[in-house]
């Protein structure tokens, strides 16, 4: 381990952020993922790194490159990209061998296996605020460091192994608990200087209503909201001024381009014909947005929206 654990605390240009963005706080987050008999075209090992919820480099063992995305693409001296892939090659090497030691243990070594890490760090007006690193094998918890101990804390039969290796000398431990405290913190503070104007941007919702007649003559509403950022969103049917129950939550998805969408539905008996209103909370917008569906539209005009701030 001697070999092992130093280059896994020597990867402190290679973090990243958690997703629940706070109004004065900032997150860097590593995703990594290394599998143990990959599908044609997919890498053996992959690692994103995001701030906040938005990912700002990719690695891959198939490229070997680790390569800014998105809009930091276009952003000269954030990072020495040469050495976050060498670096990178030097965690897949590692993270690698620890999923070969646990399929070792558990006498499985043919079988298709996935190991997975997360580690990170979060400030708060300016303040380390939150750290978390853990692993999980395939799928299940395996193994965390808990930084207040400090130890790395077994969640699996295998892990005891793997404690032992990463503390097999005391200093890997103290190291450990100075990177989520000190050095992970200081990186995300560097990194934000050229992405906070980015991070703090906000981009108000499009809304749209459309609505289908369903099996049985009801009428199903439909509001969904794109394109906005922050995630945070709260959507709903109003009629009468009271809320309406509808189908579950969807929840809000990643739009592919940085921003994201939601919706929520309802449904409407012919009999109906009170205005159904949806409205929409958000950052973008200084007050609630109130959009009436116009039962006056003809059905080929369906499809489009009828937005109008009540």
């Amino acid at each position: 381990i001697a070999t092992v654990v130093p280059v896994l605390l020597s990867l402190p240009l290679l973090l990243g952020p958690a997703v629940f963005q706070e109004t004065g706080s900032y997150y860097l987050t590593f995703l990594y993922t290394g599998l143990s008999r990959p599908s044609k075209g997919f890498p053996r090992f992959q690692a994103t790194a995001f701030l906040n919820d938005q990912a700002f480099f990719h690695y891959n063992s198939n490229s070997g490159k680790a390569e800014p995305v998105g809009p930091w693409s276009q952003v000269e001296g954030m990072e020495d990209w040469e050495k976050e892939s060498q670096l990178q090659r030097a965690r897949e090497e590692i993270f690698l061998v620890t999923l070969k030691d646990i399929m070792d243990y558990y006498k499985d070594t043919t079988g298709s296996h996935t190991f997975q890490g997360m580690f990170g760090c979060e400030i708060t007006n300016n303040r380390s605020s939150g750290a978390v690193w853990r692993y999980a094998y395939d799928g299940e918890d395996f193994i965390e460091f808990n930084k207040e101990i400090p130890a790395w804390i077994p969640l699996d039969p295998a892990a005891a192994n793997t404690k032992l290796k990463w503390e097999a000398e005391k200093v890997y431990v103290q190291r450990a608990k100075a990177y989520l405290e000190e050095e992970c913190p200081e990186m995300l503070k560097r990194y934000l200087n050229y992405s906070r104007s980015h991070l703090d941007r906000i981009d108000p919702p499009t809304v749209t209503i459309t609505s289908r007649v369903i099996p049985g003559g009801n009428r199903i509403f439909k509001c969904l909201a794109y394109g906005f950022y922050p995630q945070r969103i709260s959507l709903h049917w109003n009629k009468a001024n009271k809320k309406l129950a509808f189908e579950p939550e969807r929840g809000v998805f990643p739009n592919g381009n940085g921003t994201y969408l939601s919706w929520a539905e309802v449904e409407v008996s012919p009999q109906d014909i009170d205005p159904f209103f949806c409205l929409i909370d958000h950052r973008g917008f200084s007050q609630s947005l109130s959009v009436q569906w116009d039962r006056t539209r003809k059905v080929k005009d369906e499809n489009n929206v009828v937005a109008q701030p009540q």
